[in-house]
C-alpha cells in the first residue's frame, strides 16, 4: 500500500510550516510530487526522507550548498552531490588551518600590547592604512563606526590620522575579521588589550572560533548519515526488479 501525505501531514513529521514544504519543492529540494484527481500535492515516504535529510545537512553544509546536493541527488548525479560534500569539508578544513594560523600571529600581536610599547612613527591617513593592511578605506570607516577604531582628526581639514596603537588594533582588527569573527567578538577582545593588556578575550574568541568548527563537523556527519541512507532509498527504489 502506497503511504501518500497531504503538505499540513508532511510539514507536522518535520515540524515545519506548509508553506516551507511547498518553497522546498519549489526549489527542488524535494522530489516533485504526484497530484490527485482534484489537484492536491500527494507526498509520500521518500518525500518526507528528503525533507529530514534537507534539515539535518542544511546547519553543516550551508542551505545553499545543501539545496544543490539534494537537486543532484533527485536528477541521479551521485557523483556530483559527491563532490558538493568534498567540497564543503574541505572548505572547513581550510578554515581550521587558517584559525590556526591566525591564532598564532594574533598572539604575536597581542603581546607588543603586554610587552612592548607601541612602536613610535609619524600616523597615517586613512588611505594609506587601507594599502598598508590591503583592505578598502570604508572598511576601516565600518570599524570606526562599530567603535572598533578611533582615530584622531587633524585641525582644519578633520582628516582622520592613525597612530601607531591605532595601527596596532586596525592589525588585530584585519586578522580576525579575516577569520570571519564579528564585530561582537571582536569588541572585547580589542578593549581588553587596551584597557589591561589582557589576551583573555582574545583566547576565549579563537577558542569559541574553533568550537564552532567542532559544531559545523558534527552537523555534517549528521547531514551525512542521513544523505546515505537517502541515496541507498533511491536506489533500491530505482533498481529493476530481478528476474527469477
Amino acid at each position: 500500500m502506497v503511504v501518500r501525505l497531504r503538505p499540513v501531514d508532511l510539514a507536522r513529521r518535520a515540524g515545519v510550516s506548509t508553506q516551507l514544504v511547498r518553497n522546498y519543492e519549489a526549489a527542488g529540494i524535494l522530489p516533485p510530487a504526484p497530484r490527485s484527481d482534484t489537484g492536491y500535492r500527494q507526498y509520500g515516504p521518500e518525500h518526507l526522507s528528503a525533507l529530514l535529510t534537507y534539515r539535518a545537512l542544511a546547519p553543516g553544509y550551508w542551505p545553499e550548498t545543501a539545496t544543490e546536493i539534494m537537486r543532484a541527488v533527485h536528477r541521479g548525479d551521485e557523483a556530483y552531490a559527491y563532490r558538493l560534500v568534498d567540497a564543503a569539508h574541505a572548505a572547513l578544513h581550510e578554515q581550521r588551518l587558517a584559525t590556526d594560523a591566525a591564532s598564532e600571529a594574533l598572539a604575536a600581536l597581542a603581546a607588543e600590547y603586554v610587552e612592548e610599547p607601541p612602536v613610535s612613527g609619524p600616523s597615517l591617513l586613512v588611505g594609506e592604512l587601507a594599502h598598508r593592511l590591503g583592505v578598502r578605506t570604508s572598511a576601516l570607516r565600518v570599524w570606526e563606526a562599530a567603535g572598533l577604531l578611533a582615530p584622531t582628526r587633524e585641525p582644519g581639514t578633520k582628516y582622520r590620522r592613525y597612530g601607531p596603537e591605532q595601527v596596532r588594533d586596525a592589525r588585530i582588527i584585519h586578522m580576525l575579521r579575516q577569520g570571519r569573527y564579528n564585530f561582537e567578538q571582536i569588541k572585547p577582545v580589542v578593549e581588553g588589550l587596551r584597557r589591561t593588556g589582557s589576551t583573555e578575550a582574545l583566547r576565549n574568541a579563537i577558542a569559541e572560533r574553533r568550537a564552532a568548527h567542532d559544531r559545523q563537523t558534527r552537523a555534517m556527519l549528521h547531514g551525512a548519515a542521513l544523505l546515505h541512507e537517502l541515496i541507498e532509498e533511491n536506489r533500491e527504489a530505482t533498481a529493476e526488479p530481478r528476474v527469477g
